[in-house]
């Protein structure tokens, strides 16, 4: 028997996330919770905090902090209570869970109440052990499981048996807004170039993404080894999030090919769309695949060069031969002869990639597109909650769905 309606309360949505700090997770909680304070709904935020917790009050929503991060069985029991006696509270309809610990959580904290429970699966997490497989999934039982890629959703078919009307494939989406070469001042092209030391007339060649030994630096360095152009600079951005040694690694590789004044390692950029706009061509030398990816989007947005390993998300976000490459990973020669195609582009040539790539994220991988397919979920989730039948988006449609009139 279906629900009965409440034409009059404001529908509540409660997103649970291990913690807010950098990350295409965090951003895309914080642009949802903004998205469903501008369409009449209550935001809710758990997570165990971090720097960007307080944008989710800046976007209109509120943030409450747990220790939903934990991998700690005791703790995740604890977390279920915590979270049941908030969906209670706050009268939550529908919990989304972002990732796997708090996922159980939130699982179980449904149970008994009349929340729906969602998730989003943001990797195709490793399975190496039945114990693994079953720990994984909690982000693969929910009403409805949103995949932010093609590749994800395929790993949640084959490893979860998903049915496909329960699943969504909703890319990840970016703010134009800020990646756009037009929002990009000379003034703050100038500080970041100071900050890096780059030579005069070099042309730029970033990797960003955390130094992590799967994010292909060691790949970039040796292209760059064997490109042996001089009048190329070399960017590489992440924090080595406490692997030092992996670090001092990448350093003596850079000193054994004889690189240190070619390659420079950064910890840390806030300005990545400044970062573009500096740079001649990007790469992305993942060497497993990724969900989803966000530099090669990001890369486009700004009308960059992309090179990106040709595996996982990048396959759906890089048009090839149009709007980037695509390499086989940890292909080194592959990765050189790519960047020399891409390095020897004319400006007329390099034009016409940025118009295609900045099209092309404009058409697909917006924060706004993100969100109305987002908001088109929960509100199938919110009229079946209260009517008892799906309210599912029709491919005419456009725009969200609204959340007040989901259940009417």
């Amino acid at each position: 028997m279906s629900e009965q309606k409440n034409p009059k309360k404001t529908p509540v949505v409660m997103q649970v996330i291990p913690e807010l700090g950098a990350g295409g997770a965090e951003q895309g909680c914080i642009d949802m919770a903004a998205a469903l304070v501008r369409s009449g709904a209550k935001a809710l935020v758990v997570s165990h905090g971090g720097s960007r917790a307080h944008e989710v009050a800046r976007a209109g929503g509120i943030h409450i902090q747990m220790p939903v991060h934990s991998k700690n069985p005791v703790v995740m029991m604890q977390n279920t209570a915590r979270l049941k006696k908030l969906i209670k509270t706050h009268d939550v309809d529908i919990v989304h869970a972002r990732s796997r610990a708090p996922a159980w959580s939130c699982y179980n904290a449904c149970k008994g109440t009349r929340a729906r429970y969602m998730t989003t699966c943001h990797a195709p997490y490793n399975i190496h052990s039945d114990i693994k497989r079953f720990y994984n999934s909690s982000i693969a039982r929910g009403e409805r499981v949103i995949a932010i890629s093609h590749y994800v959703a395929d790993y949640l078919r084959e490893n979860y048996r998903i049915d496909n009307r329960d699943i969504r494939v909703i890319p990840r989406g970016i703010a134009l807004d800020r990646f756009h070469p037009t929002a990009v001042t000379p003034e703050r092209l100038i500080k970041l170039s100071r900050d890096w030391r780059i030579p005069d007339g070099a042309s730029i060649i970033l990797l960003p993404g955390r130094l992590t030994r799967w994010k292909g630096h060691h790949v970039l360095i040796e292209a760059m080894a064997d490109l042996a152009r001089k009048d190329i600079f070399c960017v590489i951005i992440g924090s080595d999030q406490g692997r030092a040694a992996y670090r001092r690694e990448l350093e003596e590789d850079i000193t054994v090919r004889g690189l240190e004044g070619r390659i420079r390692i950064v910890d840390h950029c806030n300005d990545m769309p400044a970062a573009y706009m500096l740079t001649t061509v990007v790469v992305s030398a993942s060497t497993d695949p990724e969900g989803f990816g966000r530099v090669p989007v990001e890369a486009q947005a700004m009308g960059r060069p992309i090179v990106a390993t040709d595996h996982g998300g990048a396959r759906e976000t890089i048009i090839r031969g149009e709007t980037g490459w695509l390499v086989p990973p940890g292909d080194a020669q592959s990765l050189k002869a790519a960047l020399e195609e891409a390095l020897s582009l004319s400006p007329t040539q390099r034009a016409i990639l940025a118009t295609r790539s900045m099209a092309h994220i404009a058409a697909h991988f917006t924060i706004d597109r993100m969100a109305d397919e987002t908001l088109n979920v929960y509100a199938e989730l919110l009229a079946e909650k209260y009517t008892g039948t799906g309210y599912l988006h029709r491919p005419e449609q456009t725009g969200p769905l609204n959340l007040r009139t989901a259940a009417e």
